[in-house]
């Protein structure tokens, strides 16, 4: 099995090169699947999710291929069915992007139900209201859902609650879809707007992503073209929040600082000295962190896929922080873990209370999904002794090379594939 040892580090200075976005990644290369011809897509991270669409899209008939310099080529023009794999599809939440990105071009698509990081549940009923708004109906199943149309239609479509990937895949199915689609209350996110370039340049029609107003006009044709995916504001975030654990500067790199913009003023809040470039940016601390309070929110909020390596952070704050993340209220997997190693943190109605200043100890804990991860990564740089994280797979589905992106900034972090435990003493993750 794989696992991570974390032992208490110096100060981490260093800089580290931005991937790809993850989340971004994912819709860019659903929405390939639209085009009449080759799409060429620069930036696309090698990780785990990656290789699962690669394998969906072999089955189905649609060409993936990476060369050495990590250039991503799509070539849907020869798919042949549009089962996709319930299993594979169940392995991540968003591969519901294919239906948006397959249904108005083939009538019909079979897919798992949504995977992934399961904060409870992310419920798709935005999804099914708007796609059976433009004509589509749905079959249940036991292990994955049919979604048919003879035709898509524009139509007008108020999202009630603001969901980013409710976003991105109504407006994957109204690009080949007759007429007009308007979204009202749409996501705002810099993910939303890469996956409206990416659609433009092949031919869609469409107008004001960036605001909670969008209009696609239905096309019948589109090309192929290249394009570059942003950088990961998410993996950006959480390498600046390292340099707070044990004091020290870091800088990441390739970046869109605009798209930080609500992480880094919390981060100035809290004690950092926060530095600009074009394409960086840098954190300055001396390990002194004040408490504060977080509301997540939808961009350009703080995000939810923030909080988990905030808390870590602040656990070494002076005095008593409050996070609540009303997007998703389940998500504090990664407080039962954060409390093995000593951390004061109590979890009531999706808000955490975080007492500051505890002195962490190095334990045996689970990543139970991406960012619980990388928040326990956190955690173990300031913990005495050595962390063993265990559900290493789920932080490589997000994070490529985080290991060495960890090392180059002086953390001493390991990745390990030798057996943790006696097979006469099995590991039981008891709650």
């Amino acid at each position: 099995m794989k696992w991570l040892s974390v032992e208490q580090s110096p100060t981490l200075h260093g800089s580290v090169s931005i991937p790809g976005s993850k989340n971004s990644s994912l819709a860019l290369l659903a929405a390939a699947c639209l085009s009449d011809e080759v799409v060429t897509l620069y930036g696309i991270p090698n990780i785990a999710d990656f290789r699962v669409i690669s394998e969906i899209c072999d089955e189905i008939g649609c060409e993936i291929s990476r060369d050495l310099n990590g250039v991503v080529r799509i070539d849907p023009r020869e798919i042949v069915h549009t089962s996709l794999d319930p299993k594979k599809t169940s392995t991540f939440r968003t591969a519901y992007y294919f239906v948006g990105a397959l249904l108005a071009k083939y009538g019909k698509v079979e897919v798992g139900y949504p995977g992934g990081d399961d904060f409870v549940s992310r419920p798709i009923d935005q999804h099914v209201k708007a796609l059976q708004m433009m004509g589509a109906k749905f079959n249940y199943h036991k292990d994955y859902y049919v979604v048919e149309a003879n035709e898509l239609r524009g139509e007008t479509i108020f999202f009630d609650k603001i969901t980013s990937g409710g976003t991105i895949n109504i407006m994957l199915a109204a690009v080949r879809a007759k007429g007009t689609t308007i979204l009202l209350n749409a996501a705002r996110d810099p993910e939303v707007i890469d996956t409206a370039i990416l659609l433009n340049k092949m031919g869609a029609k469409i107008s004001g992503a960036g605001t909670d107003t969008i209009r696609i006009t239905g096309v019948t044709y589109l090309t192929g073209c290249t394009h570059r995916v942003i950088p990961d504001r998410l993996i950006a975030g959480a390498f600046l929040m390292s340099a707070g654990l044990t004091g020290g500067t870091v800088t990441v790199e390739d970046v869109i600082p605009e798209h930080l913009k609500s992480c880094l003023l919390k981060l100035s809040e809290i004690g950092f000295d926060i530095e600009e470039g074009n394409n960086s940016v840098t954190a300055h601390s001396n390990g002194i962190i004040k408490a504060t309070r977080v509301r997540t929110a939808m961009y350009p909020g703080f995000a939810t896929d923030l909080q988990q390596p905030l808390a870590a952070l602040l656990t070494q704050a002076h005095g008593k922080s409050i996070i609540a993340d009303k997007i998703y209220p389940h998500r504090f997997n990664h407080v039962h873990q954060l409390r093995k190693m000593g951390a004061d943190i109590k979890v009531r109605s999706g808000v955490s209370f975080i007492k500051g200043k505890t002195a962490l100890k190095g334990s045996l804990v689970h990543a139970s999904d991406i960012r619980a991860g990388i928040c326990l990564i956190l955690a173990g740089l300031a913990a005495e002794g050595q962390t063993k994280i265990t559900g290493v797979h789920h932080i490589e589905r997000g994070y490529e090379n985080a290991v060495q992106a960890f090392q180059s900034l002086g953390a001493k972090i390991a990745l390990h594939e030798t057996p943790l435990f006696d097979e006469e003493i099995p590991y039981f993750d008891v709650r």
